[in-house]
């Protein structure tokens, strides 16, 4: 079952920026535009995420927090304030997290997978085309045949099952799976990449992306 968030952002470029990496990442997605239709949308409909934007029109988001928190749905600010004051307002209120803009989308889905996986809304299971993931117990599946992966070439799969469709760069790639800073050395990520792919079978669906790094491609 698809996991539904709740957009209310009022910049219609961020929105749908947005919508379209979370659905895209298999995230059923609706958009308000202010904090009004936001508050309508919550009243007629369930979500089991609100990301909400703090500068609205009509009603703003700290108005709308209080409206959301006695329905014990999950929130994450996301704002261009970028004060500490605002962020530990918005934290006191409630809200799971913060994110300043502007923001990596590789970001803004981890820190998604993240609440969601606190309220145990989301799958431990993640598939593309033959291959599985049971995130839990760390296995992974082609065929219904384990493969047998390294540490790194099952965190760099992880990785592009939850970034389908999107090109992450060498560096980000490196920083999320190695867990250190990348120091310009793009053979260690490429190797992986490579290693992992083939032993997937997944060497035309991950692919190059000139210049910056790589993306695994799915077809909606």
């Amino acid at each position: 079952m698809m996991n539904k968030i709740l957009i209310v952002e009022d910049e219609k470029a961020i929105n749908e920026l947005i919508r379209i990496s979370l659905t895209d990442a298999g995230y059923l997605c609706r958009c308000a535009y202010d904090g009004m239709q936001g508050a309508d949308l919550i009243e007629g409909e369930s979500f089991d995420l609100v990301l909400l934007d703090i500068m609205l029109p009509k009603v703003n988001g700290y108005e709308l927090m209080e409206y959301i928190r006695p329905l014990n749905i999950p929130v994450i600010f996301l704002t261009a304030k970028a004060d500490v004051n605002d962020r530990v307002k918005g934290l006191k209120m409630g809200a799971e997290d913060y994110i300043v803009k502007p923001f990596e989308i590789i970001e803004l889905l981890a820190r998604v997978e993240t609440v969601l996986r606190r309220y145990d809304k989301i799958s431990h299971y993640l598939s593309v085309y033959d291959v599985s993931v049971d995130t839990l117990s760390r296995v992974v599946k082609k065929d219904g045949k384990i493969v047998n992966l390294t540490v790194k070439e099952y965190d760099l799969l992880v990785l592009f099952l939850q970034n389908k469709n999107i090109a992450l760069f060498r560096d980000r790639i490196y920083e999320l799976v190695w867990q250190e800073s990348y120091r310009g050395d793009s053979r260690t990520v490429d190797l992986h990449v490579q290693r992992m792919r083939k032993k997937v079978g997944l060497e035309d669906k991950i692919v190059s992306v000139y210049k910056i790094g790589y993306r695994l491609e799915v077809d909606e």
